[in-house]
């Protein structure tokens, strides 16, 4: 947990997807909201290789701070708000 969120591109990631309309045009496949944002629009926005993105992705996944659908042969991320308020009740309850 605490590598997930010990990464800028990571904590830009999740604020991001907090409101993903906002923040990433309309997709062909997918809703932005109910599916979630392509992780090509995320590795564009970040301005990094598709790789480098999927190993953030694959870390905030692995953190369950986000959740990966997979949508033909794309993958579709979203926040996992209910961890998310669960992660930050825990920091909160550390100090």
């Amino acid at each position: 947990m605490v590598k997930a969120l010990a990464n800028e591109r990571r904590l830009q990631i999740l604020h991001w997807l907090k409101q993903p309309r906002a923040h990433f045009p309309p997709q062909v496949e997918g809703d932005l909201v109910e599916d979630g944002v392509c992780g090509l629009f995320i590795a564009h926005k970040l301005r990094v290789s598709q790789p480098t993105a999927s190993e953030h992705m694959r870390i905030l996944t692995q953190a369950g701070l986000v959740r990966a659908k997979r949508i033909k042969q794309w993958t579709f991320y979203q926040r996992d708000e209910k961890r998310i308020a669960e992660v930050k009740r825990a920091f909160r309850s550390a100090w």
